[in-house]
């Protein structure tokens, strides 16, 4: 018998709120009160997050996100800063417990897995897409997702962006660099080093259209079957609880 999650599309949130319900989701799951869980999200604003270990100052120009009304948040994950706008990105999350098959002890192996998911969904795009270790996702060697994961409470979370589009200059514009001459080098740098599914395909694609490709992705992938769902009562209210007393203050996001 196929296995059924749950998934979940969230629409246009703001970043505060986006972090607080990974962990929400991340906390029932640890309690048995839903099942695994795919959620699809967007930004609204745009917003830059940064990994759990990294400092605000150092990786993110503030000066510039709040001239721009662009939001910017501590991820409960590692990894690198991550511009993410709204009209260009996908995120997903999934949540699973961490006694399942498709997880390893081995982090590296988890993340092949767990991408697998990605990977068959863009490949049913027509855009031939391949995972680089550590956690990438690349087309032609340019990459095309980042992805990063925590693991805690008996479960494991993974989050990453898809890109639909990109605009290297104002990823520029919001992550710090040591000057304006080597601003011009990054972008130049990011220009040849990312890729994205508008550029690839040189169309448009909706993001109707590529959750409906993900979605299948992961099904086939993981040989589960994905069921539109809701969040539960107890999610949203801890997710509210966390926005408010974590992922919105200042002690979080600007921790050293």
């Amino acid at each position: 018998m196929v296995e059924r999650w749950r998934l979940l599309d969230t629409g246009l949130r703001d970043a505060f709120y986006n972090m607080a319900l990974d962990e929400a989701i991340a906390i029932a799951r640890s309690k048995n009160i839903v099942p695994n869980t795919i959620r699809f999200f967007r930004w609204e604003p745009s917003a830059v997050s940064i990994g759990y270990f990294q400092s605000m100052e150092e990786e993110v120009d503030i000066e510039a996100c709040n001239r721009l009304g662009i939001d910017y948040v501590r991820r409960r994950t590692g990894g690198g800063a991550v511009y993410h706008d709204r009209d260009g990105e996908l995120t997903y999350s999934l949540v699973v417990n961490e006694d399942h098959p498709l997880i390893s002890r081995d982090f590296q192996k988890t993340y092949e897995t767990l991408c697998s998911g990605l990977v068959r969904g863009l490949r049913l795009l027509g855009v031939p897409a391949e995972f680089k270790p550590i956690n990438d996702i690349v087309v032609g060697g340019k990459k095309i997702s980042g992805n990063a994961q925590t693991r805690g409470m008996g479960v494991v979370h993974q989050h990453g962006t898809i890109l639909r589009d990109v605009n290297p200059k104002l990823m520029f514009t919001v992550l710090k660099v040591p000057s304006e001459k080597i601003r011009d080098k990054m972008i130049k740098a990011a220009e040849e080093r990312v890729i994205s599914i508008k550029s690839y395909l040189g169309r448009e694609v909706s993001f109707e259209e590529l959750k409906s490709a993900l979605i299948k992705g992961f099904e086939e992938s993981f040989n589960i079957r994905l069921l539109p769902g809701e969040i539960t009562y107890f999610e949203e209210q801890m997710a509210l609880k966390l926005k408010a007393e974590k992922y919105s203050t200042r002690e979080w996001n600007f921790r050293r």
